[in-house]
């Protein structure tokens, strides 16, 4: 780590890497393509498919100056390797340099094609046009799209890299380098899996995230998978004009409550086992005695912890203390053990 081209060579991986996929702190200090661009881009309340055209063509001509960014850096962190003078430097960087300079100018010429005939090349520009009615083109799919998505009661949700959009008539889901559009009359969508984490990235509370794919009835349209938190569920359904079919049997919990219920039995199975004497009916709790039977099963248990709980600050419901439901003594989560 002494030499500045192997610390040069590591802070450049991780940045490439937090530009690439874009982590909340990076994304708080303004380091994407949508903040570093933003006067280029426009308005994406304004013109949202326009934004987003531009959006994705800046955003492959900056990942692809990535490789070309590092032989540049290490001109300057490795000087002794000549680098400036490319003749001067060795056969692995000057073939480096070539593929470097190869993919930019590669992503150059795509962005220049997709622009030819007022970006009609481009991805997002064809999958509008699959839309179009006979003797329309795709600019009519995107004046449609752009007024619906300045309206305040469309659904939005997810990160920006993968965010979910539904208006009244389309269903739409935002990538780093696409834009994927379905009619809601064409949709059909299925559950298809479901993921539960203990605590989500964001906050100190549990999240189920939901996989819900939309596949369309015209064949031109390429089926697509929307993730979304369970709680978002309902004001999703209530924004699609067709039911959303449950294919995998997933159990989806739609309140907080109840998905803190599935992190408090995890937590709880965590703990140590309790043997309970058949002769012995009271036992003790970290936080205070306790001198009931145990007469609770795990689900009961569970929603009385969270009945107890501050419905405005779920961050803090698994680190909290609540009375026992028969004696009041206060006990937390770790007091909580299964006994057999």
């Amino acid at each position: 780590m002494d030499r500045p081209d192997t610390a040069f060579t590591l802070a450049y991986v991780v940045f490439t890497l937090c530009f690439v996929f874009t982590p909340n702190e990076f994304r708080s200090a303004g380091f994407t393509v949508q903040h570093l661009f933003s006067e280029l881009l426009g308005s994406e309340d304004i013109c949202f498919i326009q934004h987003h055209i531009r959006r994705t063509t800046l955003t492959l001509l900056a990942h692809c100056f990535l490789p070309l960014g590092y032989y540049i850096g290490m001109c300057f962190a490795a000087p002794e390797q000549n680098l400036i003078y490319v003749n001067h430097a060795s056969q692995g960087w000057q073939i480096y340099l070539g593929v470097s300079l190869a993919i930019q100018l590669l992503s150059c010429a795509l962005a220049f094609y997709w622009s030819r005939r007022g970006w009609a090349n481009h991805p997002i520009c064809k999958a509008l046009s699959v839309h179009a009615l006979p003797q329309s083109s795709w600019r009519a799919v995107a004046s449609s799209i752009n007024t619906e998505f300045r309206r305040i009661d469309k659904f939005a949700s997810g990160s920006p890299s993968a965010r979910v959009i539904v208006t009244d008539t389309w269903v739409m889901k935002v990538t780093t380098y696409y834009l994927h559009v379905a009619l809601h009359q064409d949709c059909h969508l299925t559950v298809t899996d479901s993921k539960h984490h203990n605590l989500s990235p964001e906050l100190n509370t549990p999240v189920q995230i939901v996989t819900i794919t939309v596949a369309s009835i015209n064949p031109r349209v390429k089926s697509f998978d929307i993730r979304l938190k369970s709680t978002e569920y309902v004001e999703l359904q209530e924004k699609l004009h067709a039911p959303i079919r449950n294919a995998a049997n997933v159990v989806i919990h739609l309140t907080m409550s109840e998905l803190f219920l599935e992190t408090f039995k995890t937590y709880v199975k965590m703990n140590e086992v309790y043997n309970c004497p058949s002769e012995q009916e009271d036992g003790e709790g970290d936080c205070q005695h306790c001198y009931c039977r145990p007469m609770w099963c795990l689900t009961c248990m569970g929603k009385w912890f969270a009945s107890r709980q501050d419905q405005e600050q779920p961050e803090t419901w698994l680190s909290s203390r609540v009375p026992c439901p028969t004696c009041r003594a206060k006990f937390c989560i770790l007091d909580v053990c299964p006994i057999h």
